[in-house]
């Protein structure tokens, strides 16, 4: 589940990037299309900022964006989107379930920690996390 170790180095992407990719997948479920103020009010980011990550995700193939358009992740950047989706939820379940830290305060750390953690820690975390759930 976590072994996506070479999406990650492929993309070369820091915290920032990885944080747009992720808010182009959350939005997306909710609403068609996700549109740059929405991304922007997401992030708390202003819009320019969310227009010049844009074009640095859409150099890497990640994103597809026409200007007044919508945002569109690419099949590579759904992958590292779910990706780090996936290292998110995983942190905010082990801090709330495990370490008994309220939900909004897991939420916020899960999303610090996500692109911090080598892949081998989250797939430690993630085993750990299971057999809490069989418990």
């Amino acid at each position: 589940m976590f072994d996506k170790t070479n999406i990650f180095q492929q993309a070369g992407l820091g915290e920032s990037q990885e944080n747009y990719l992720e808010a182009i997948l959350v939005l997306g479920r909710e609403q068609k299309p996700v549109r740059v103020k929405d991304i922007a009010r997401f992030l708390q980011v202003s819009r320019p900022s969310v227009v010049t990550a844009l074009a640095a995700l859409a150099v890497k193939g990640l994103v597809r964006h026409e200007r007044y358009g919508g945002v569109e992740l690419t099949v590579a950047g759904r992958a590292v989107a779910e990706a780090v989706y996936q290292r998110h939820l995983l942190l905010e379940q082990f801090l709330y379930k495990v370490l008994g830290v309220s939900r909004a305060v897991a939420r916020q750390d899960a999303c610090r920690l996500e692109h911090s953690l080598s892949p081998e820690t989250m797939k430690r975390l993630m085993i750990f996390v299971q057999q809490i759930d069989r418990q």
